[in-house]
């Protein structure tokens, strides 16, 4: 008996329903543990280059600055700023578009805030899935055990009496699928409140930059060609 019962055995009793609903659950958990590495690998580069932007204001000029920026910025989070808010200001650069009519500082902000929203628009590429793979998952693999329970009443009802032989199996079946939910909804939900909030640090910073880069770039300081 001991050798025949296991997750094999589970598998083997199970029907096609039961079959969906676990490669379902195996689709979901692969596709999140895929945006969970790639969005964590991500997030580890981007607060590296965080911590250059000290370090960005203390270059000698804006040139040398930008080039600091880009050598740590593997993931183009801040130097784009610098680099767009640079050209923005740039009035030789703006020559011959509609822009060369525009007021240099709602120029500057135009750049800075459309930069910010592409950031921010790659940050949170992915968490949308986390977010619906840890909502729903535990209700994919309820909806394997409530399966698994109406097999076990089904065998009890042929059965006439209560055997336990009957009902292990179903049984068994609908605990592994409770369980295969759980599994795949955890790691889907902790990993998407932890990369929501490195994202809501780094826009923070990235608003922050935008200001003093604004700042920098109206009041009459020298701008790189």
């Amino acid at each position: 008996m001991n050798e025949t019962v296991g997750i094999a055995h589970y598998w083997s009793q199970g029907d096609a329903i039961t079959h969906a609903v676990a490669y379902l659950l195996l689709l979901m958990s692969l596709v999140s543990w895929y945006f969970i590495i790639s969005k964590t690998w991500s997030a580890l580069h981007v607060r590296r280059a965080a911590g250059a932007l000290e370090a960005f204001w203390k270059a000698p000029t804006l040139t040398d600055a930008i080039a600091l920026l880009q050598k740590v910025d593997r993931e183009n989070v801040y130097s784009p700023l610098a680099i767009h808010g640079n050209e923005a200001a740039n009035a030789k650069a703006q020559a011959g578009s509609l822009n060369a009519s525009s007021n240099a500082s709602d120029l500057i902000t135009r750049t800075l805030r459309r930069e910010i929203n592409r950031v921010s628009a790659r940050l949170e590429a992915g968490l949308t899935i986390l977010a619906s793979v840890g909502a729903t998952a535990p209700f994919v693999g309820l909806l394997g055990t409530v399966w698994g329970i109406y097999h076990a009443l089904a065998a009890v009802s042929m059965a006439g009496t209560v055997q336990i032989d009957k009902v292990a199996g179903p049984v068994g079946e609908a605990l592994i699928m409770t369980a295969l939910g759980l599994t795949v909804a955890i790691p889907a939900v902790l990993a998407y409140n932890a990369l929501n909030r490195v994202n809501r640090v780094t826009l923070a910073e990235l608003d922050a930059f935008a200001h003093d880069l604004h700042a920098h770039l109206t009041t009459g300081a020298r701008v790189a060609s």
